[in-house]
């Protein structure tokens, strides 16, 4: 299956991760700039919500950021936790993609949604971003009542790293007793930081994301090599996937990271789990955001809110 045309503009449009040999601030600035122009050409604007709050909380060594986006006054409504991606060294809440995804979810699907803006490799590095994460999701539970949410239908979601992450604060959870999560939403999720599912992909260095940009994310995020067989690094390799919550996995058919969702499908079928897992044909790593210029990254955001709906509201299903 050959690339649409609107694909190959965005891969042919798509900047590099800038000067390696510039400071990490520099070059966070810089694609930072770069995911926004990226998003005003190929994205679909989203208005804002009923509201949106920033709300700073104190984590292990510091403080990070929350922002809290409402579909209305309502109270009582489910809360989904969003997780950004960039390769656990960039990224942020403010990105213009990243809010567009928060506005649809919180509009499309009734939910408070609390995006977490987690601290950042190489100044943070594993398990942080993690535990930030996990941190995020506990005070949503627990601060449900004021911002509207109900503490018992609750998800967690993330977007490539985000997803990394969101399945490690679902580890976590299941851990720790946190919360009974309806769901897990893992979209172009990167689950194996050995990146041996991805050197045995099959897929080629052409479609926007390569093994070279992986195993820079990987150098950043982990203090030594041994630290990707951690589950809360690669969940993919954690030996006991019992007791996790109903997982819906969205890959791309041309990204090298599309093994890694199968397979974690694959074992969380054999560990019981409930897993709805579908490959989107003719997509990228980065084309869910192509919400302005291709359709089928409107059916994915379709489709994402659809299974929201499902998990949140059972009994209109």
């Amino acid at each position: 299956m050959e690339l649409d045309e609107a694909v190959r503009t965005f891969l042919s449009t798509k900047p590099d991760s800038g000067d390696p040999d510039a400071p990490i601030v520099q070059r966070r600035k810089a694609i930072h700039a770069g995911t926004d122009t990226l998003f005003a050409m190929f994205g679909r604007p989203v208005a804002a919500a009923h509201s949106e709050q920033d709300v700073e909380i104190a984590v292990a060594g510091g403080q990070i950021r929350l922002r809290v986006y409402r579909p209305s006054d309502e109270i009582g409504l489910p809360i989904h936790v969003f997780l950004h991606g960039g390769g656990f060294w960039l990224g942020s809440i403010d990105e213009d993609v990243n809010q567009a995804m928060c506005r649809d979810r919180c509009t499309g699907a009734g939910c408070v949604v609390v995006a977490v803006d987690y601290r950042l490799a190489p100044e943070h590095r594993f398990p942080v971003p993690a535990e930030d994460c996990y941190a995020g999701l506990r005070w949503a539970v627990e601060h449900a009542v004021e911002i509207g949410g109900d503490p018992a239908n609750v998800s967690v979601g993330g977007v490539s790293a985000g997803a990394t992450l969101a399945a490690a604060v679902a580890l976590l959870v299941r851990e720790r007793g946190t919360a009974d999560l309806r769901l897990q939403l893992l979209e172009v999720p990167a689950l194996d930081l050995t990146l041996d599912s991805m050197r045995a992909s099959g897929v080629g260095d052409d479609f926007g994301i390569t093994v070279d940009d992986m195993r820079l994310c990987q150098q950043l995020y982990l203090p030594s090599p041994e630290d990707a067989w951690s589950p809360l690094a690669s969940p993919l390799r954690a030996q006991d996937l019992t007791g996790l919550p109903n997982t819906r996995i969205m890959t791309a058919q041309f990204d090298p990271l599309r093994h890694d969702g199968e397979q974690y499908a694959d074992r969380l079928r054999a560990a019981g789990v409930p897993v709805s897992y579908s490959c989107y044909l003719g997509a990228v790593h980065g084309s869910l955001a192509l919400t302005g210029t291709w359709p089928a990254a409107r059916t994915w955001q379709d489709d994402l809110l659809q299974c929201l709906r499902d998990a949140h509201f059972p009994s209109h299903a």
